[in-house]
């Protein structure tokens, strides 16, 4: 990350800008840093001005405590003037669920889309398996196991214990565990799991909803939940892809509703 901002509370923000056209911010989710929306960026920046950046404690960010979802919206807002005061934001997975509370909040932006925001409403037992995570990552991250934290979210996310061992012995794991506390954050940006339908329904700004063909069934019920509860909204599915979503299948997409 080449350029710094700050926020309201005197954190410092790390971003890049790549491209040329219509400003769009790219918001990353759990476990992940601007460096993981890059290639999506990249895929952008043709007709795209794309600004990726990490999250605050993640990265090249830094972090002021305490943590608050207001904060992080605060953190979108000082991006947008860092920019020139003009944007459009996109979010995967959780981090769609924090464009979308930004957007509510009535952040100005021009348009907005996301990825596949895991509202667990649709999945059966969904609400209850959201509680028990919240209980276990509180308790994990008090106790300092990182470790652990980031085991709790590959599970919620449907990775099978043998892929969790594989995982812990890889050269990634110390990188996961470096963002773990940062799973908080996108816990509470998640709130209870369900789809906000009263804080959706405050949008004034178009939203596009996208899912991949191939993720699973409630997935894609929750993106189409998205569009449907929004005042403007619209929805795409993309056949093949699922949510680790291929950006040389989104970023056309992306591009053509950023330009429109």
């Amino acid at each position: 990350m080449d350029k710094k901002t700050t926020s309201r509370d005197g954190t410092a923000l790390a971003y890049e800008v790549t491209g040329q056209g219509p400003v769009v911010i790219l918001v990353s989710g759990a476990m992940s840093t601007g460096g993981t929306v890059a290639p999506l960026a990249a895929r952008l920046a043709d007709r795209c001005t794309a600004v990726v950046y990490d999250r605050r404690g993640r990265g090249a960010s830094d972090d002021t405590p305490p943590y608050a979802v207001a904060r992080e919206v605060e953190d979108l807002a000082a991006l947008i003037d860092a920019v020139g005061g003009d944007a459009a934001l996109f979010g995967v997975s959780s981090g769609g669920a924090l464009v979308l509370r930004a957007a509510a909040s009535g952040l100005p932006v021009r348009r907005v889309a996301v990825y596949e925001v895991p509202y667990a409403d649709f999945l059966q037992g969904g609400a209850e398996q959201e509680a028990a995570y919240k209980r276990a990552l509180t308790e994990a991250l008090a106790a300092g196991r990182r470790g652990d934290a980031v085991e709790l979210f590959l599970r919620l996310a449907g990775l099978g214990e043998e892929m969790i061992r594989g995982a812990r012995n890889s050269p990634m794991w110390a990188g996961m565990e470096a963002v773990a506390p940062s799973l908080a954050y996108d816990d509470a940006v998640m709130g209870d799991g369900l789809l906000p339908r009263q804080e959706l329904a405050a949008i004034s700004v178009p939203v596009l909803s996208v899912a991949g063909g191939a993720s699973p069934a409630w997935m894609r019920e929750a993106s189409l939940a998205v569009a449907g509860t929004v005042p403007q909204g619209s929805h795409r599915v993309l056949e093949g892809q699922t949510h680790m979503v291929e950006p040389e299948v989104l970023g056309p997409v992306l591009a053509d509703y950023f330009t429109a």
